[in-house]
């Protein structure tokens, strides 16, 4: 099969963005929102995404336009800016991120499928993880046999899943009461959710988590037909999502009361559509979430590889992750990202680790390589490094990059110490593969400046380690 076959043309950029958007996060949004805010917070909260997630988009855009030679998006730019140990350790976050969120959807499908088979309990018994093991290679293979073929399938699985979206939209738009709305705007009846800030706050790790993969088209730059085409994946993606999401939130808090939407047993979709029009609303949406949960695990199946691929081809992984078979697939990419997928099912068996927790793990491993992308950005219009015919652009550039660093700074915050501290236990041993990329380069591993940061972040791991150890954090 020829390079040129292998190419994506703009549908299937669109789709693979809004695949790794629209996973599993949007049907369960309703009661992860309710559980952490009323509807003021969460009109805040949307406000706020809105205008940090929107400038990511165009951080992206811009950064995949003006630097075309920069074709693997997200750690590039990271390596880029600020050194080979930040750009790996964002290429090596963001895949971690993106296998972890798997398995976050092989619990969500399979407690999906509980709810009709009770073998499969919360999605994380004995049952549950045989067979997510066996739908993990599944999908391992059928990538195997073509990068073109399985986006192909993800564009069509991503079709599908957004049928039942607008189904979901139109009918609760019909019975929204504003009354509901409105009674206890602001949450102060229920004193666990703090002040209006803390809510917000609560909400925050949840709306990053259903917009991961807005960079997804950038992932794929180098196997893009048009080189322009990225940019306009990303702006067009987001703001499809965007408004599903938005919709979908706000139109469930006129439906059910915020202790009611918050007390409902995920994908909360089902039973707000329940509560409307019945059982047949909860089959509809178990049916839609079972195909988008699919889409999803395929479209990141896919992101996983290829992010170790890109990373191998640059000397930032080592080599052997660059191996690809005779269809173009990085194949020992996929062996080592779905091993590790294997190897967290059966955690999650003795762990309970539920899909939250692993929601919120995942989304704290994306959040440096967000942050990187957006400082690279900073930097790109500060010094003026293709703007030298276009110096009101490169104010408006700036402006919209600094707006994204100060998203992706605040998102931090908001993910909390203890996931951090997580983040920095997964971080930590990266420094084997990194090392490994430089000694293949006969290179020193670490410049001055990166031991300090590897010291910083192996004094979280330990940290972390402990706290698990003796119980003061959970996984």
């Amino acid at each position: 099969m020829t390079e040129s076959t292998q190419r994506l043309r703009l549908g299937a950029l669109v789709a693979l963005v809004v695949g790794s958007m629209i996973g599993g996060g949007i049907f369960s949004l309703p009661q992860n929102m309710a559980a952490s805010a009323g509807a003021g917070a969460v009109l805040i909260g949307w406000a706020i995404t809105a205008v940090g997630m929107l400038t990511l988009a165009f951080v992206f855009q811009t950064l995949a336009n003006r630097k075309p030679e920069l074709d693997t998006g997200v750690y590039a730019y990271a390596k880029a800016g600020f050194g080979d140990y930040m750009g790996f350790s964002s290429a090596w976050g963001y895949w971690i991120s993106a296998w972890i969120g798997n398995v976050s959807y092989m619990v969500l499908l399979f407690s999906t499928l509980g709810l009709f088979f009770p073998v499969f309990g919360e999605g994380n018994s004995l049952a549950a993880i045989v067979c997510a093991s066996l739908l993990l290679w599944g999908i391992h293979f059928l990538v195997l046999n073509g990068i073109r073929e399985a986006a192909f399938l993800n564009l069509i699985t991503t079709i599908a899943k957004v049928v039942p979206l607008v189904l979901f939209i139109v009918i609760t738009a019909l019975a929204f009461k504003v009354e509901v709305f409105t009674a206890d705007f602001w949450g102060s009846g229920n004193l666990e959710l703090g002040s209006v800030m803390d809510q917000v706050r609560g909400m925050m790790l949840v709306t990053v988590w259903v917009f991961i993969g807005i960079e997804g088209a950038n992932i794929y730059s180098a196997r893009a037909q048009n080189r322009r085409d990225i940019g306009k994946a990303t702006v067009i993606g987001f703001y499809a999502v965007l408004l599903l999401l938005v919709l979908v939130n706000v139109l469930s808090m006129g439906i059910m009361s915020q202790p009611e939407l918050a007390a409902l047993k995920n994908p909360s979709m089902a039973g707000v559509l329940e509560h409307v029009v019945g059982s047949w609303g909860a089959l509809l949406i178990s049916i839609g979430l079972i195909i988008s949960l699919l889409g999803g695990l395929l479209a990141w199946t896919l992101l996983c590889a290829e992010i170790l691929f890109a990373g191998a081809r640059d000397h930032t992984m080592p080599t052997f992750l660059r191996k690809e078979n005779a269809k173009q697939v990085p194949s020992n990419a996929l062996w080592l990202s779905n091993g590790l997928i294997q190897l967290m099912l059966i955690i999650t068996l003795f762990n309970d680790a539920t899909y939250l927790n692993l929601l919120y793990l995942a989304t704290s491993m994306i959040l440096v390589p967000y942050f990187w992308s957006a400082a690279y950005a900073v930097l790109v219009s500060w010094r003026g490094e293709t703007y030298e015919r276009e110096p009101g652009e490169r104010r408006k550039d700036l402006l919209i990059a600094l707006v994204a660093l100060l998203y992706a700074a605040w998102l931090l915050y908001a993910g909390g110490i203890q996931y951090l501290l997580l983040s920095a236990l997964l971080y930590a041993p990266g420094a084997l593969f990194f090392a490994k990329a430089k000694r293949e380069l006969d290179q020193p591993v670490f410049t001055t400046l990166e031991k300090l940061i590897f010291v910083a972040v192996l004094i979280g791991a330990l940290i972390a380690a402990y706290g698990l150890y003796d119980g003061f954090l959970t996984l």
